[in-house]
C-alpha cells in the first residue's frame, strides 16, 4: 500500500518535535538554562546575552550543538556556546547582561 502524503508530514513533524525535545533535555542535563535570554561565549572569549530557543535559530546558523552568529562585543561572526550560570563570576554575569545582542535578526 503506498504511503500517504499526510503520513510523511506527520513523521517529519514528529522528528522536528523530537529534535527540539532532545536539545532542551540535553541543555538541562548539562546544566544550561532551557532557553530565553541566556549568557553565551564566543570563540574569542566575549560574553554576551542572546535569545536562545531550543530547536530554533532566529538570529544564527546551526552547527549541531553550536550556533554561528554575530558577536555584538567584537563585531565578528563566530561560534557561540551557552555558559552555565555557575561558571560565571558576578562581574562576568553583569558584563554579559550589559552586552546584549539585538532581539531582531
Amino acid at each position: 500500500m503506498p504511503k500517504r502524503k499526510g503520513d510523511r508530514k506527520h513523521r517529519k513533524l514528529k522528528a522536528v518535535a523530537a529534535g527540539v525535545l532532545f536539545e532542551a533535555l540535553a541543555m538541562k542535563a548539562r546544566g544550561y538554562p532551557l532557553g530565553g535570554r541566556i549568557v553565551v561565549r564566543c570563540r574569542e572569549g566575549h560574553l554576551f546575552t542572546t535569545l536562545w530557543i531550543p530547536g530554533a535559530s532566529v538570529k544564527s546558523f546551526r552547527l549541531v550543538w553550536w550556533r554561528i552568529q554575530r558577536c555584538p562585543v567584537g563585531g565578528h561572526w563566530t561560534i557561540v556556546t551557552p555558559v552555565r550560570d555557575s561558571e560565571l563570576t558576578d562581574d562576568e554575569r553583569r558584563e554579559a547582561n550589559e552586552r546584549q545582542d539585538t532581539w531582531i535578526p
